[in-house]
C-alpha cells in the first residue's frame, strides 16, 4: 500500500538528517509484519532480490530495457564518480554521524542489486532502520528501508525513496518512470517481498 509522504516523516529516521535536499519520491508499507527481532531478517530478505529478475515479466522487461539504455548512454559506469547533483560529496556517507559510520558493514546485499542501475551501496544500520544509496547518471538515490512500531510488539516494514535528479535529463528520466514504477514495479515487488516473507515465515513453523 502507498502511503503519504508525511506517514514516513513524523518519524526521527536518520535518513532524514543526512539528506534534507533529496526529495521523498514514494513511501509504501509492505507486506511484512514481525517482532521486534525480525528486523534482520526482513533485510536480509529485501537484501537478496534481483530486480532484472523479478516475478512479474512486465517487471522484468522494464529492467531489462533500463538496464540496456544504461549500457548504451554510460548511465551506470560505476568507476564514474560523480558529485551528489547541486554538492561537492560523490556520496552521503561523508554526512553520517560518527557513530553510525561502519553500521552496515554486516549488510550484505545481493550482487544483482550490486549491479542494478549504476549499483547499490549500503550506507548504515540502526536496529530501525537500513539504507543504500544509488549513484549512475540520471540520479543519485537512496533506498530506505525502516520497522515501524505498530504497538503490542508488532512491528510492519516500510520501504522510502529519495532521489536527486542529475540535471534535466534526470527530471524527465524521473517524470517518464512514474506511471511504469507506481503501475507495474511497485506492485509486482510488493507481491514478491510478501510471498518472500510468507515463505520464511512458513519455514519457521
Amino acid at each position: 500500500m502507498r502511503l503519504p509522504n508525511s506517514a514516513h516523516e513524523a518519524h526521527p529516521w536518520v535518513i532524514a538528517q543526512i539528506a534534507p535536499d533529496f526529495k521523498l519520491l514514494d513511501v509504501w508499507a509492505l507486506p511484512v509484519h514481525g517482532g521486534p527481532d525480525d528486523f534482520v531478517s526482513f533485510l536480509e530478505t529485501m537484501t537478496s532480490f534481483d530486480p532484472a529478475n523479478a516475478e512479474s515479466a512486465a517487471s522484468r522487461g522494464l529492467f531489462w530495457v533500463r538496464l540496456r539504455l544504461g549500457a548504451l548512454f554510460g548511465w551506470d559506469d560505476a568507476t564514474k564518480k560523480r558529485p551528489i547533483p547541486g554538492c561537492a560529496e560523490t556520496t552521503l556517507s561523508a554526512r553520517l554521524p560518527d557513530g553510525l559510520r561502519g553500521s552496515a558493514k554486516g549488510a550484505a546485499i545481493s550482487s544483482a542489486m550490486q549491479r542494478a542501475a549504476g549499483g547499490f551501496i549500503p550506507l548504515y544500520r540502526t536496529d530501525e532502520e537500513w539504507a543504500a544509496e544509488l549513484s549512475n547518471g540520471t540520479v543519485h538515490g537512496v533506498l530506505h528501508l525502516a520497522w515501524v512500531d505498530q504497538g503490542g510488539g508488532r512491528y510492519r516494514a516500510q520501504m522510502g525513496v529519495y532521489v536527486k535528479p542529475r540535471g534535466r535529463l534526470g527530471e524527465i528520466y524521473m517524470m517518464l518512470i512514474q506511471p511504469f514504477r507506481h503501475l507495474i514495479v511497485y506492485p509486482a515487488l510488493m507481491r514478491q517481498i510478501g510471498r518472500a516473507w510468507d515463505a520464511r515465515n512458513a519455514r519457521l513453523q
